[in-house]
């Protein structure tokens, strides 16, 4: 390691010894909330945004894969960066250029514009997995797994409110003030983030392809990072598969919900919220394994309150309920066991996660796209118990290693 990454690493761990605070809890938890949000805001307004621009609904559909495909590629070649350059700046810098971004799509004169202006949007918006890591690098030892767990919370908060926002802000003042609204947002977010953390120091020198390339090392050195990447899969395909189907089942018989009833829906989901601080507080006292084997059991077993949903309202409630607590609590206990691997490469982490996280959910809504039409909702509900239950078995797999925290970066190779 060299002289200046010992710099770096001891003024990382300097930071680590005291607490974060509650302040700045709070506060990457509204950035990392309000920067995902920025990627879902289209998503109700597909409909209506097509006949602003006289586009058919599957034409106006590429909106949603222009951010899914920029955002995928920030996780995979920009947060890494949170390693190798000071992350107040970094963070700043992104949070303004999103704003710049939303304020072009707010604008658009043209379709096109629009969507290369989405994919933009969701390349920007990657921001929300830097937030992650650096509360982690910000927190004190004995509060890491909390912190992440609120900060986590601000991230489903956003990625289920944002519908909801969406569709009220566009019927308040038509679909351009939701971008422009969101603009707004990151501009004063920046400012607050510029002003509110502290100077953290990057942990890592090397170069920018060195720094891509540590990643497939981490993976390839970690094996208990590549159990969690499988499992994040798991979890994330399970999420996507439930809210990829949901509003098909919502706006056929015997629902027949409208858009803004289907959107309602997204809020029974945000309990799981509240179960991010109580498994990082579980995880920080060492009951993560539990954490996860339990949480593993009630994901598989909220499909079945979930296909009774077919027939029963309360019955999809509870499960949508269940459903998102047990995912919550799953991801809070990876992220705080990964966190640990490579203390001064959380950013590097987090991309690996993620990323795995990202092709999981791809995977998964795939799957659903073609199972809904054949085999309705409950087969639907099977193929997520199925799923479920397959990380049940990479969960329990005989002979499971558990990697000790890498030491530095001689993870890296």
């Amino acid at each position: 390691m060299s002289a200046e990454t010992s710099s770096a690493t001891s003024a990382a761990s300097t930071t680590t010894a005291s607490s974060i605070g509650r302040a700045r809890t709070l506060l990457l938890a509204v950035v990392c909330g309000a920067a995902v949000a920025n990627i879902y805001y289209a998503q109700p307004l597909l409909h209506t945004i097509g006949e602003a621009f006289g586009v058919g609904n599957g034409t106006a559909g590429l909106l949603v894969t222009a951010s899914q495909i920029g955002y995928a590629t920030a996780l995979a070649l920009l947060v890494p960066l949170g390693d190798l350059l000071e992350r107040r700046r970094l963070v700043t810098v992104l949070l303004a250029a999103c704003a710049a971004v939303l304020a072009l799509a707010a604008a658009a004169p043209t379709f096109a514009l629009l969507a290369a202006a989405v994919a933009l949007v969701g390349v920007t918006s990657a921001v929300a997995q830097i937030a992650v890591p650096l509360a982690a690098s910000l927190a004190g030892d004995h509060e890491r797994g909390q912190v992440v767990g609120t900060v986590m919370s601000g991230l489903l908060i956003g990625i289920l409110g944002a519908r909801t926002v969406a569709g009220f802000v566009a019927e308040a003042g038509g679909w351009r003030w939701v971008f422009g609204v969101a603009a707004g947002v990151m501009v004063l977010l920046a400012v607050v983030v510029r002003v509110g953390l502290p100077h953290v120091a990057p942990t890592e020198s090397s170069s920018y392809p060195r720094l891509l390339r540590s990643v497939l090392g981490l993976v390839r050195r970690e094996p208990e990072l590549r159990r969690r990447m499988v499992l994040a899969a798991v979890g994330m395909g399970c999420f996507t598969i439930l809210w990829t189907s949901i509003d098909f089942l919502l706006s056929a018989p015997p629902y027949g919900y409208g858009p803004a009833i289907i959107g309602l829906f997204g809020l029974a989901g945000l309990a799981g919220a509240a179960m991010a601080p109580l498994a990082g507080r579980l995880a920080d006292r060492g009951h993560g394994t539990v954490v996860v084997t339990v949480g593993l059991v009630v994901l598989a077993a909220s499909w079945a309150l979930l296909g009774l949903g077919a027939a029963s309202v309360v019955a999809l409630i509870l499960g949508v309920v269940v459903l998102d607590l047990a995912q919550q609590a799953l991801q809070i206990s990876h992220q705080s066991v990964i966190y640990a691997l490579a203390p001064q490469a959380r950013s590097r982490v987090t991309t690996a996660y993620m990323v795995s996280a990202f092709l999981g959910g791809t995977f998964a809504s795939a799957a659903t796209s073609l199972i809904y039409p054949a085999a309705g909702w409950s087969g639907v509900c099977l193929l997520g118990a199925g799923v479920a239950v397959a990380g049940l078995g990479v969960w329990f797999l005989p002979g499971r290693e558990h990697s000790a925290p890498s030491e530095g970066l001689s993870c890296l190779g």
